[in-house]
């Protein structure tokens, strides 16, 4: 569990990251927060990494044509 801190930083990184998604598309942002929590769970705790964890959550990797 995240202390209070944490939840408040983890709350703004998926609002900033998923500021152009619609508020509609429920599973992208459920998507980046599990990321989030994923990467936080690991010590990547900073704005910056949680950021990166988050938008890469939106832009997964194209399969090889």
């Amino acid at each position: 569990m995240f202390d209070a801190e944490m939840t408040a930083l983890l709350r703004a990184v998926l609002d900033e990251v998923c500021e152009n998604i619609p508020v509609s598309e429920t599973g992208a942002r459920a998507c980046v927060a599990s990321k989030l929590l994923d990467a936080a769970a690991h010590g990547h705790l900073s704005t910056d990494a949680l950021k990166a964890a988050g938008r890469k959550a939106l832009n997964p990797p194209t399969m090889w044509r």
